[in-house]
């Protein structure tokens, strides 16, 4: 069990939270140890829907797949939602923790892969599950109504789509804001604000290329993809560098090629070559405009060939930008200096990871008939002391880029302050919008 005796010394408005550190460990470990991957977080949800029905909430299980959605009402006042996800990630866990997961399941193509929470979910479900209990056992402190969500499937950008596409707001009380927070490498103890977005808007695209294959000895005989998909591969950094404005940050990466059965063998130019492409950018002009120069660059090269082999272009995923509303930012952000103090509260700049939360907020909440709600969203660091000091570099940018990141299978947070920090985090910026005298 990690030590829970030390604690950073707390702001004026830093609520009590020792009595929820030891259960909110607990449960963190659990996860932990047992990840499950997208679409498959069954255990998962269930142990977060029981832990909040143990406390009072009315709970919702199976929302959108293994999705769970809980309210707590008390009294008239703003609707808050606090999110975090269920899923873990396909990852071989090299952190040498006693709690390290050995866990493998059926990867998407049926096969056993290793899983492992690599990206934080753990620590957000755990973070929330304490929040939840701080707010079920002080209902003097509050006013409104607490909605908690465990999302389902946030690894393959289909899991609040999927919440919402099953009513997700009819079954439950709209909220007024709904507030997240991401772990991140940098020091436990410490939350960080962007000012403007602090995720990237993504696209995810298959391009499959098929053709006659053949034998390798008369390639000139054959429609030869991955010839097409290699030479796509080449070209599309050319879209970043040259065909985008460079405020955009748009990135376009190749991130995994495949052939056919048939081409692994050497002497085989196999019939079908499958490109996975991932875009990142901070408008959705700038995605779609490098969604069409892919395809665009994928149908010209296989054009090129004096047997062209025929292109089929899928989108996989999408999600928007992470923006959160500047109002709900400054409120929290402030809330975060008074419980904290100005030390642990720091910047972020925008970064180009992604993921689905916009969904529930803004746009992506119009689109299923509920708009002006509001986002928050923070990063919560989780780097140890001691890691971060033998970490190589002499300026936090330096450390920051050595340390293991999220989908690293090295990456393991530092559990006490992650927790304690998180959950205060969750708690405070909660209480800015539910406080008794708001």
């Amino acid at each position: 069990m990690p030590d829970l005796r030390e604690s950073p010394t707390p702001g004026a408005e830093l609520p009590d939270l020792r009595p929820l550190l030891a259960p909110a460990a607990e449960l963190y470990l659990d996860l932990h140890q047992n990840p499950e991957l997208s679409g498959a977080e069954a255990r998962t949800a269930a142990r977060f829907a029981d832990w909040l029905e143990s406390d009072g909430f009315r709970v919702l299980r199976g929302v959108g797949g293994h999705g769970v959605a809980a309210e707590l009402r008390h009294g008239d006042g703003p609707t808050v939602l606090l999110r975090a996800e269920l899923d873990a990630l396909p990852v071989a866990e090299r952190t040498g923790a006693p709690y390290a997961s050995t866990v493998t399941a059926p990867g998407p193509d049926g096969r056993p892969v290793p899983v492992m929470h690599a990206c934080g979910h753990d620590a957000h479900l755990a973070c929330v599950a304490a929040a939840a209990r701080w707010f079920a056992t002080h209902p003097d402190r509050w006013r409104g109504t607490l909605l908690v969500v465990g999302q389902p499937a946030e690894e393959t950008l289909s899991g609040a789509r999927a919440m919402l596409e099953d009513g997700l707001y009819e079954r439950i009380a709209v909220p007024d804001v709904v507030l997240a927070q991401h772990t991140a490498a940098f020091p436990a103890g410490m939350v960080a604000h962007a000012d403007g977005p602090v995720l990237a808007g993504s696209r995810t695209l298959e391009l499959v290329f098929e053709g006659d294959g053949g034998h390798a000895a008369t390639p000139h005989l054959t429609a030869d993809p991955l010839s097409a998909a290699a030479g796509a591969v080449t070209r599309l950094p050319a879209i970043a560098a040259r065909e985008s404005d460079p405020a955009e940050r748009l990135t376009v990466t190749a991130s995994a090629l495949h052939t056919g059965d048939a081409g692994h063998a050497g002497n085989v130019i196999a019939a079908r070559a499958e490109l996975r492409v991932t875009i990142r950018a901070f408008s959705d002009s700038a995605l779609s405009a490098a969604a069409a120069a892919v395809e665009r660059v994928a149908r010209a090269e296989a054009a090129a060939a004096a047997l062209p082999p025929r292109v089929t272009v899928t989108e996989l995923s999408r999600s928007g930008v992470t923006l959160p509303d500047p109002g709900v930012t400054a409120a929290v952000r402030q809330a975060h200096r008074a419980a904290f103090g100005p030390a642990r509260v720091t910047g972020w700049p925008a970064t180009t990871a992604t993921e689905d939360f916009p969904l529930l907020t803004g746009a992506g909440a119009e689109l299923h008939g509920h708009p002006g709600i509001l986002g928050g969203y923070w990063m919560l660091g989780t780097v140890g002391a001691a890691q971060w000091a033998a970490a190589p570099g002499d300026t936090p940018a330096e450390k920051f880029r050595t340390l293991p990141g999220n989908h690293s299978p090295h990456y393991l947070p530092s559990v006490r302050l992650t927790l304690e920090t998180g959950t205060a985090a969750l708690v405070t910026g909660a209480l800015s919008r539910l406080k008794a005298d708001a």
